[in-house]
């Protein structure tokens, strides 16, 4: 897909330069004014009016924690069957947070794996490394990035942004939140950023009910997204469904803060629920699926989407601040 320039800053760091990823809009969806509440209708059943129209969003779908070795001859595979989910939604892109090929995700395992499934979206997907894409005999990420290539590095860094609609997309690397660099970078997108709404994703949640727990190596980079009216964040790592209300990077309730999802459920074995966190809205394990995004020039919700095709869970809607 073609790169977007970004306008220019009068900065001289060049990572206030790092070019967007233009995405097409996709048709097939609209709002509808309920008793002055702006509900979402999905393709087949939007309002035709050109009020309607004029507020039309766009859908996309995201998971983590995707490619187990194993392929669809085995009926306990799972990446297949969400892979199925994807080709049926049929997204405008698909955003995945992480540990998209397991275990030691080489090369060779992406292509045997990965490819053969989720691999059927690659062009438009816009993927994040987790820890598991480090383990690689032949060198941290290399694997990673030799399969996706600059659709993971549109500029030769693992953290990017694009914009679609009204929103702004900004991909992080969280095996590279101590780095200055893309903290100094994350900074001057935010300030170069024009649109309305704004979401983030990277692979290590800072709160998750999960085995893995909260992981404060992201609040920092919560708190400088806040700071710029973000409004929703995904991660993966833990291998469970999760959502939070808006909170702070503290993990106060706040309704200024961020809404988190957590959707490590693309494929990998599930992992149990330990302790649950302040602010958890609704938890899920054993169940696989991906996270159907709905978004507006003005707001967003989402729906857990099952294997078995059922709608496993549906947030709230959400305004952009």
């Amino acid at each position: 897909m073609p790169l977007i320039p970004r306008a220019t800053d009068s900065r001289k760091n060049s990572r206030s330069r790092k070019a967007r990823l233009g995405v097409p809009i996709a048709a097939g969806a609209s709002l509808a004014l309920v008793g002055g509440v702006l509900l979402w209708s999905p393709a087949k059943e939007a309002d035709a009016s050109p009020a309607a129209a004029a507020r039309a969003g766009f859908t996309a779908v995201a998971a983590g924690d995707i490619a187990e070795q194993c392929t669809a001859s085995s009926s306990s595979c799972k990446h297949p069957k969400t892979a199925a989910l994807v080709k049926q939604i049929n997204p405008s892109f698909v955003m995945t947070m992480g540990d998209n090929q397991y275990d030691d995700a080489r090369l060779k395992d992406f292509q045997k794996y990965y490819d053969k499934t989720w691999g059927a979206f690659k062009s438009k997907t816009r993927p994040v490394p987790g820890n598991h894409e480090s383990y690689d005999p032949a060198g941290a990420f290399k694997g990673y990035k030799s399969y996706f290539g600059s659709v993971a590095y549109p500029d030769g860094e693992s953290y990017y942004s694009f914009d679609q609609g009204n929103w702004h997309f900004i991909a992080l690397d969280s095996n590279k939140f101590d780095d200055d660099e893309q903290i100094d970078w994350l900074k001057d997108d935010l300030a170069a950023n024009t649109k309305k709404c704004v979401a983030a994703y990277w692979h290590h949640p800072l709160f998750s009910s999960g085995e893995h727990g909260n992981d404060p190596v992201g609040r920092p980079v919560w708190k400088l997204l806040q700071a710029n009216k973000a409004e929703l964040v995904l991660n993966g790592h833990d291998h469970h469904y999760e959502r939070f209300a808006p909170q702070n990077a503290d993990g106060k309730a706040d309704a200024n803060g961020i809404v988190e999802v957590l959707g490590g459920m693309g494929g990998a074995n599930p992992y149990d629920i330990e302790e649950v966190q302040p602010n958890s809205q609704k938890r899920l394990t054993d169940t696989f699926g991906v996270v159907k995004l709905n978004f507006t020039d003005t707001g967003f919700s989402w729906n857990l989407v099952g294997t078995d095709g059922s709608t496993k869970d549906t947030s709230p809607s959400y305004s952009c601040r």
